[in-house]
């Protein structure tokens, strides 16, 4: 016989402000198997959990019901304090009479019938709760971290320091993400390259972690502790082994009009190049889509050009170099794939299509960049001139309406601050140049971020006009005519400028979604990754062992990219100590015997938990009978219970939710 202890938290006035919490406790005191019922302020105290560990004891409870908040706050807490108790922690049982009936009723009658309607609930199945013990899975004591932006670095360095091996995935040529693109960063105008180049210089030289570049994460499977991940790496027809960076080879190359991707298109660079100075590693690669040699190879002549081959002293030039695939083991991933400005094509009131003096947000920074095409002088792309009118656009392709399809809802949240950034250092640098700033609302609600607006505004005379751009013009003297609407003197300004900067929205990069789909991660509407609690777990995935850094999981500043990044690590490293991790054992259970072999579970399991295999049956006169049948394999698999409910012949079930159990509740609930 069943004894059942009963406990309904008020919850400050939370809960006992619409539900009658004596009734609650008094009525499902009276159902069978109850040997216990009471109410008290907060249960999830100490002084709660310890009046629950003493009725365990004293009445001898083999099942506990606690009719409170969610479970997803507070069931392990309570777990917890039965298991301190003596009892198997999975016989407690958390019906939520706080979001499901208190938070969202308002008549105390109503309100109080439908917490005692879920308490029944929670009792009927509490009586066919079995002890269900966790299993443990050994640790693979290494870290993936994929993206080597600032995100990605921060998070590696974190994991290498606490002494753990650690490969950095990175589909571009170099590490250093975006912020290596920068000239300033907001709000005290420190060098971008002086606070990145030191951080990849350090994560070359850490011996605890390997960067693998020109590469792309293309499988995934495996479970926390133990993913095993497939990484493509692109050739780039040079070894790394052997190259020195020496340059030699670009100096020889004869193609010179390759598009800089490093500088946005603006510029252009060899067929044999090395991102930029700073570049880790700093080894030089092919473009093979312009190098005369490999384009000669494909049309059958292997003696066309050369030069780099021939001036390399290292014998690092590998024209055969070939696509290869790694396949390596980790206990724990990050995902810092970072963001990208959004396509300004769709755009055309702007005129970025036609005029080149029309540029992105990312691409004046790469203008004013002593490392630039313009090698840090402010100059129009059309003619090389000084500007002395530029125009700023705020929110291109932010906050646009629900039906919008040229932008997104959202705002980038780095925009504003940006935008004044770069009008401070423009007005800093040449005073005679007037900026104009169209904005729809300014936003700067960081440490420091205020003051820098108004900095703009007040010390470098920085005119701000509250409204929108309609239209772009490009005029035959060369020039562009802004006609935008003046909000706040309710009038329409048309404005001569020599330059247009389009404070672009960021979004998602491109690789999030599909590498999302090899994770079984879940992602949002707008392609970021969506962490497994906004205000508890903001860093975890809802996928156990994979944690967010960074832009992947929303727009942020370098501030809080860093820091969201050492939380990433450190929920890591809290993984990689551990020799061993228990599993929840609430998970899928085929019955053998009643298995028909659909393959309907395999389907729908997103998780690649199940597979089948053939098994030998006792038949009827003694015969054998080998049959297909399903196996779960209980590290991978999460309780979702999608497979219970797609198996036709009811042979899967999930413990801790069995079948009879919901059925037990939706009964007593009837």
């Amino acid at each position: 016989m069943e004894r059942i202890g009963v406990f309904v938290c008020h919850c400050g006035t939370n809960i006992a402000g619409t539900v009658d919490v004596e009734k609650v406790a008094e009525e499902l005191g009276k159902v069978d198997g109850v040997v216990y019922s009471t109410h008290y302020t907060y249960m999830c105290s100490s002084a709660g959990q310890q009046m629950i560990e003493d009725h365990i004891k004293n009445d001898k409870l083999t099942g506990v019901v606690l009719c409170s908040c969610s479970p997803r706050m507070h069931e392990k807490t309570f777990r917890s304090c039965a298991e301190r108790a003596g009892l198997n922690p999975f016989k407690v049982e958390v019906a939520n009479i706080r979001e499901q009936t208190s938070w969202v009723m308002k008549d105390m009658e109503q309100a109080t019938e439908k917490a005692i309607a879920l308490g029944k609930a929670a009792i009927a199945k509490t009586i066919l709760d079995t002890p269900l013990i966790a299993g443990e899975t050994p640790m693979t004591k290494r870290a993936l971290v994929i993206g080597g932006g600032i995100a990605g670095i921060t998070a590696a360095l974190d994991i290498a320091d606490a002494g753990f091996p650690v490969d950095i995935v990175e589909k571009d040529y170099t590490v250093g993400g975006k912020m290596a693109k920068l000239d300033k960063t907001f709000p005290t105008l420190d060098c971008a390259s002086c606070i990145v180049t030191p951080k990849m210089t350090e994560v070359s030289q850490n011996p605890n972690i390997r960067i693998l570049s020109a590469s792309e994460v293309c499988r995934v499977s495996g479970y926390i502790g133990n993913f095993e991940i497939d990484i493509k790496r692109h050739p780039r027809y040079v070894d790394e082994t052997k190259c020195t960076g020496c340059g030699a080879c670009i100096e020889k190359c004869p193609n010179k009009k390759v598009p800089n991707s490093f500088n946005l298109g603006l510029n252009n660079r060899k067929a044999i190049d090395i991102p930029f100075a700073q570049a880790v590693p700093k080894v030089a690669n092919i473009d093979a889509n312009y190098c005369l040699h490999m384009k000669g190879l494909a049309n059958g002549k292997d003696n066309v050009c050369g030069f780099c081959e021939k001036a390399c002293a290292a014998g690092a030039i590998k024209f055969d170099q070939k696509e290869e695939i790694i396949t390596e083991k980790y206990g724990a991933i990050i995902v810092a794939t970072g963001y990208n400005p959004i396509s300004l094509e769709k755009f055309d009131e702007y005129a970025y299509n036609q005029s080149p003096d029309v540029v992105s947000s990312l691409e004046f920074e790469r203008l004013c960049n002593a490392s630039g095409p313009t090698n840090g002088h402010l100059l129009r792309p059309s003619d090389g001139k000084e500007p002395k009118t530029i125009v700023f656009v705020q929110c291109v392709g932010s906050r646009c309406s629900a039906d919008s399809t040229k932008g997104h809802e959202y705002c980038s949240k780095i925009c504003c601050m940006y935008t004044a950034k770069h009008a401070i250092l423009t007005r800093d640098h040449y005073p005679d140049t007037n900026c104009y700033v169209f904005y729809i609302d300014v936003r700067t609600p960081g440490k420091l971020f205020d003051e820098f607006y108004r900095r703009a505004v007040e010390q470098y005379g920085v005119h701000y006009i509250k409204g929108q751009v309609g239209k772009v013009t490009p005029q035959s003297d060369g020039t562009l005519d802004v006609q935008g609407s003046d909000l706040i003197l309710n009038k329409q300004v048309h404005i001569k400028a020599d330059m247009v900067v389009l404070a672009a929205s960021i979004e998602a990069d491109k690789s999030a979604r599909p590498l999302a789909t090899m994770l079984t991660t879940s992602m949002d509407n707008n392609d970021f990754f969506l962490e497994a609690h906004a205000k508890l777990r903001p860093v975890e995935s809802p996928t156990a062992g994979i944690f967010l850094a960074g832009c992947c999981q929303g727009p942020k500043d370098i501030p809080e990219t860093v820091a969201q990044s050492s939380g990433a690590a450190a929920k890591a490293i809290c993984l990689l100590v551990k020799d061993k991790l228990k599993n929840d054992p609430c998970t899928a259970q085929p019955d053998e015997n009643a298995c028909n072999g659909c393959g309907q579970c395999v389907n729908v399991c997103p998780y690649g938990a199940i597979s089948y295999v053939d098994k030998d049956f006792r038949g009827p006169n003694r015969t054998t009978i080998t049959r297909h049948v399903s196996q779960v394999n209980s590290a991978m698999c999460h309780g979702c219970g999608a497979c219970t409910v797609a198996c036709p012949s009811g042979a899967m079930d999930l413990k801790g939710f069995s079948n009879k159990q919901i059925l037990a509740e939706v009964d007593s609930v009837l």
